[in-house]
């Protein structure tokens, strides 16, 4: 595939915003929403999380859309890994099924572009944006979802 041809572009949509239970915040991403939000973290945490399983989630609105999510994301700058990465997400890099599975669920995925091209295009935005880097070394909640097998994409 080209290169011009982008894999992903997103629409603002929100549809990866909606849901109880998806946004996933490691301790990274508290400390630099509550910087950001310009909250000491026990307030970012008492106004915006919930925990469950042992896990620090975002909050839903009544909507049941991330409590950030305002015709786009509101703290963009500073939104967790977990929606820095999408959908650039394990399952859709080494699966060539799920990716397809996801482009029902995300307007923004292009499947004019192929599967090695978004595997591609997906490792080096996880790259820019210090996600690999971060889940690699990471043991939290969040970095086994991100975390990209040895290997993936050196053939491309």
């Amino acid at each position: 595939m080209s290169e011009r041809v982008a894999a992903f572009e997103c629409r603002m949509c929100g549809h990866c915003c909606l849901g109880e239970g998806g946004i996933v915040m490691s301790p990274l991403d508290r400390a630099r929403l509550a910087a950001h939000l310009g909250l000491a973290p026990e307030d970012f945490l008492a106004r915006y999380a919930r925990r469950s399983d042992g896990k620090t989630y975002l909050r839903t609105g009544e909507d049941g859309y991330c409590v950030f999510f305002r015709e786009g994301c509101s703290v963009h700058r500073a939104k967790p890994d977990i929606c820095r990465a999408w959908p650039f997400f394990r399952g859709n890099l080494v699966d060539e099924a799920s990716w397809e599975m996801a482009q029902d669920f995300c307007p923004g995925i292009n499947p004019a572009a192929g599967h090695a091209e978004f595997v591609r295009q997906g490792l080096a935005c996880l790259r820019a944006e210090g996600v690999l880097e971060r889940a690699a070394g990471g043991g939290d909640e969040c970095a086994a979802a991100l975390r990209i097998p040895p290997g993936l994409g050196e053939d491309l």
